[in-house]
């Protein structure tokens, strides 16, 4: 009876011991992760440090100094809202589709950004096109980019037999319609219309307007502490379907409420400063690397630092070693590209 007795006491010691599970394999690993991460964040804070001060054409003791570091903390200010942005929601949503090589972008946002502003020039004529701005145009296009994405939550993952990759497939659909309607209506333009336009569909900080500002940066920061919180269980979902539906997870309810708030930060993104393909892709590619843990309390972090020093990395080094502006957001893409073809070939498969 005494040796049955210590048997039965010692089973839940054990059981209890295994459960137990971290983030990083190793010391090392961890070690790792937070030299490289507090090297990411400083030198971030030293590109964003030089858009603002370097080569300043003003003196430091002139009077306006300030103004014109005003006007540059505009364009850092969309820097930073596109890193967190793009950053967040493209490993959200690979996570939740069990996929590390699509992106939000299969959604439409971007085509449906186009599609708005070639709509309005064709319709309307230039300078409508270009007195569409302010902030009711762009509370207009965020709005109309997230009820989309609802109609395709609410139509195509809701009920029984609610299908993520049914509503991809439908998504990457209606952005091919809407490419296909837009470049249509850009070859009826004029070209001096079609150069206005074609500045607009170019993703670039110079889009952005400060009066977007009060309204973005409240809803971004929601959005993105939302997913914060969100992390321990997008780490089960990330598991597929039927293991996170075994260890307690309502999947099909939280998987559309990390789309929404995907596509919440993706319409600011795209509505801010315009579309950018491969962005969010090449921010998550690197992240996976950088960060070797299945937590996205880690994962989140890594993206954000990395994202951030992308872009400000990029705008630095274009306006004021290679002087040449206007081409910031092209060598982004690029890059993203050429690294989306090399995962994509890698893998084999989408």
């Amino acid at each position: 009876m005494n040796k049955i007795g210590e048997i039965n006491t010692s089973l839940p010691r054990v059981c209890h011991d295994n459960r137990s599970a971290k983030a990083f394999r190793s010391k090392k690993e961890e070690k790792r992760y937070w030299i490289l991460l507090t090297t990411l964040v400083i030198l971030g804070v030293l590109a964003s440090y030089g858009l603002l001060v370097y080569k300043n054409p003003v003196p430091i003791d002139s009077p306006s100094f300030i103004p014109v570091v005003k006007r540059r903390m505009f364009a850092l200010t969309a820097m930073v809202i596109s890193a967190v942005c793009q950053s967040l929601s493209t490993v959200t949503f690979q996570s939740i589709t069990s996929n590390k090589i699509i992106t939000p972008s299969l959604l439409g946002f971007e085509a449906l950004y186009s599609a708005i502003h070639t709509g309005t020039i064709f319709f309307f004529g230039a300078s409508a096109f270009i007195n569409f701005s302010g902030i009711q145009s762009f509370v207009f296009q965020v709005v109309v980019m997230v009820v989309m994405c609802l109609i395709l939550y609410g139509g195509l993952l809701s009920g029984k037999y609610g299908n993520l990759q049914l509503m991809l497939l439908i998504g990457v659909i209606m952005g091919s319609g809407l490419r296909s309607l837009s470049s249509f209506m850009r070859r009826l333009l004029e070209p001096s219309e079609f150069d206005i336009l074609q500045a607009r569909l170019f993703g670039s900080v110079n889009n952005a307007d400060s009066e977007y500002f009060p309204i973005a940066i409240p809803v971004v920061i929601i959005a993105a502490l939302l997913l914060l919180a969100y992390s321990k269980r997008l780490n089960v979902i990330s598991l597929g379907k039927d293991s996170s539906t075994s260890l307690g997870v309502r999947h099909q309810a939280s998987v559309i409420y990390g789309l929404i708030l995907v596509s919440v930060l993706m319409s600011i993104s795209t509505a801010l400063v315009g579309p950018l393909t491969f962005y969010g892709f090449l921010v998550a590619t690197l992240s996976y690397q950088a960060a070797p843990t299945y937590d996205h309390r880690y994962v989140f972090p890594m993206a954000l630092a990395i994202g951030f020093l992308i872009i400000t990395g990029a705008y630095f080094c274009m306006y004021h070693v290679f002087n040449a502006q206007g081409v910031v957001s092209v060598i982004i893409e690029m890059f993203g590209g050429i690294t989306f073809l090399i995962v994509f070939l890698k893998k084999g498969a989408l």
